[in-house]
């Protein structure tokens, strides 16, 4: 029997460096992960380059590359995908940025770039996309809140650029940054960042006294009083992933970029909640395949572990998230590809360029040797080493849909 069906199942940062706090194994290595072990035993294993060998992916361009698009061609900057993500309809030539609430002390220095990690944003983000107003330079705006502290902005107008800079200043006790053009000063690049810059100080105005914020201040909590915008870049062209593949699919994701990159490449977006429980997260992912062909499921928060520096804590979710595989490995005629879009060692709290480990298991796929999924144990796997941008390609193969190159 030939599966019909594939689950790319990524859990994000997944990979790691030896760990002391865990006798020198990494969080995989030292996790008791007895589904995701068997799907290794059962399955053909091997490890990833997401990007390639030394490039430090982040998650916007390797999960670009796991569905087959080169980011050395489609990139166009993480801003515009994240607009998608947060539900701002992007348009070709569109300016979208990341963005996030701050704030700010009454001497307009940034004292918390995160406002208190405020978790609902939907009133004053409604406040500033009806408030701000761009009309002057012909230009209107998409804004949409995002998890936690986050949101997505989006430009539309004429003479727009992404050549502009963040007013960020990546840190606290100084004024936010004044946006300015980066790169060729070009007429286009100064206009927005004149708007960039006008959009900000409209959107302090319109948080200084909402009622959200006073009372936030009179309950003792950081004021979201400050929008933070980086990440421009310009809405892109995809050609569409049914079309590429001949296959329909759909993005089942919590953060905005991943459900962003789907949902630009023409995947069906599954929203998830933030309270949504990992078990109901792979319900809904297996209620997707009563209709589609190929699902996209994220899962987040190793990666944030892994930032953090907490190995212990990513050993202990890797175990939490394996308990709950046991559905798909029950599911007939289904593919699965489980892999992380890239390394985020708790020795580095950062991105790396170590290769993460993938397993592909279903009808067809050659079983190899591996028995344990860990960083070492698939490297002797018979994928052998591979880059991102060969994953679809391999699992097009594998369930029959790929087409004979030649005579």
């Amino acid at each position: 029997m030939t599966a019909s069906k594939i689950l790319l199942l990524v859990i994000d940062g997944l990979g790691d460096r030896p760990c002391a706090c865990l006798g020198g194994k990494t969080p995989l290595q030292a996790a008791q992960i007895p589904n995701l072990d068997e799907l290794a035993r059962t399955g053909v294993c091997g490890i990833m380059d997401p990007i390639a060998p030394g490039i430090r992916a982040g998650s916007d361009t390797s999960h670009l590359s796991l569905l087959g698009y080169p980011p050395q061609q489609c990139y166009t900057g993480r801003g515009p995908l994240e607009a998608v993500g947060c539900g701002i309809k992007m348009e070709p030539g569109m300016i979208g940025f990341r963005a996030n609430y701050a704030t700010l002390d009454a001497a307009g220095n940034v004292i918390d770039r995160r406002a208190g990690r405020i978790s609902d944003t939907t009133e004053i983000s409604a406040a500033i996309r009806g408030g701000v107003d761009l009309s002057r330079y012909g230009i209107t705006i998409g804004f949409e809140p995002g998890t936690d502290h986050r949101a997505a902005l989006a430009f539309k107008g004429k003479g727009l650029s992404a050549a502009v800079s963040s007013n960020d200043p990546n840190t606290t006790g100084i004024p936010p940054r004044t946006v300015h053009p980066e790169g060729e000063n070009t007429p286009e690049a100064k206009f927005t960042a004149e708007v960039c810059n006008e959009f900000c100080r409209q959107a302090a105005e319109i948080l200084e006294n909402h009622p959200v914020n006073l009372a936030r201040k009179a309950a003792g909590l950081n004021p979201a009083n400050a929008v933070l915008v980086r990440g421009a870049g310009a809405m892109g062209v995809y050609e569409s992933f049914e079309k590429k593949y001949e296959l329909s699919g759909s993005v089942v994701a919590a953060t905005a970029l991943v459900a962003g990159i789907g949902s630009s490449v023409g995947l069906r977006h599954v929203p998830i909640r933030q309270d949504t429980s990992f078990a109901e997260q792979i319900a809904l992912v297996i209620s997707e395949f009563q209709t589609q062909d190929f699902v996209l499921f994220n899962i987040k928060s190793a990666d944030e572990y892994g930032h953090d520096g907490k190995a212990l804590e990513k050993k202990k979710f890797l175990e939490m998230i394996d308990k709950d595989l046991r559905p798909f490995m029950e599911m007939p005629g289904l593919m699965i590809a489980v892999c992380g879009d890239h390394s985020t060692p708790c020795t580095l709290k950062e991105h790396s360029a170590d290769p993460v480990p993938l397993i592909i298991r279903g009808d067809g796929a050659r079983i190899d040797n591996v028995s344990a999924y860990d960083e070492i144990s698939c490297a002797s796997g018979a994928l052998c080493r591979i880059r991102g941008g060969d994953l679809m390609p391999v699992l097009l193969d594998l369930i029959d849909k790929t087409h004979k190159y030649g005579a």
